[in-house]
């Protein structure tokens, strides 16, 4: 691992490259059940829900799972991942784009999913995403995904299914403080492994798990808590 630090270098240009070069690999690693995770957010939506898929990557196995009943957009950084998820989901809308540039209306999502993605995002960022996806989600909608136990400065690792990669994230605590200062209540977390099938060969991760809802606004326009 090293330091990334270096102003002039375009980290998130890396994480699009790695995953554009990686795509195939990691897809074919990456196709593991996630259903208990995902059945606290199936258990609430009702048919038909529009739900936003942060990262989907190649959509196995999140945006699947979810577009058997859903109506799910996914974006990722990486146009390989986006041309494999269109293939692999035919029946979800797919934009290849930077999250953190990409515009919605408000209100327009009843949950908001994201899974091993917020990671690869400059930490510096992740409050304004946050904020994002509560504008972007209805007053009572859900955000459900992986986050990371610790706080770390940004590095670079050589060997992300043999292509550099880019990681920076915050731990559970500066999370929670996040999500709760822009309206959300925790519902649930919970420890998940790595993502990838048992058949490939990478260190042992868990990331917390975070399942968390928007506030509802009461008559007259005022915030109530959930």
């Amino acid at each position: 691992m090293r330091p990334a630090d270096d102003p002039t270098v375009d980290y998130k240009a890396i994480v699009q490259r790695g995953y554009d070069l990686c795509a195939s690999t990691y897809d074919e690693f990456r196709k593991t059940d996630v259903q208990s995770e995902l059945d606290r957010l199936l258990d609430r939506l009702d048919d038909g829900a529009k739900v936003l898929d942060i990262g989907c990557g190649s959509g196995a196995p999140v945006t699947q799972a979810l577009a058997k009943r859903f109506a799910v957009t996914g974006v990722d950084i990486s146009s390989e991942m986006v041309r494999l998820a269109q293939t692999n989901v035919p029946e979800a809308r797919f934009i290849n784009a930077d999250i953190t540039l990409t515009e919605f209306s408000a209100s327009n999502f009843d949950a908001v999913v994201a899974f091993y993605s917020v990671f690869h995002i400059p930490r510096e960022e992740h409050h304004d995403l946050f904020r994002r996806i509560n504008n972007w989600l209805k007053p009572g909608g859900y955000i459900l995904g992986t986050l990371s136990h610790h706080s770390e400065s940004a590095y670079t690792e050589d060997d992300f299914f043999g292509e550099t990669m880019y990681w920076s994230n915050y731990g559970m605590t500066e999370y929670v403080e996040i999500l709760t200062s822009l309206g959300f209540s925790i519902l649930k977390s919970s420890v998940v492994g790595h993502g990838f099938s048992d058949d490939q060969e990478v260190r042992t991760e868990r990331h917390p798990f975070v399942f968390a809802q928007k506030q509802q606004m009461a008559r007259g326009g005022r915030g109530a808590q959930i």
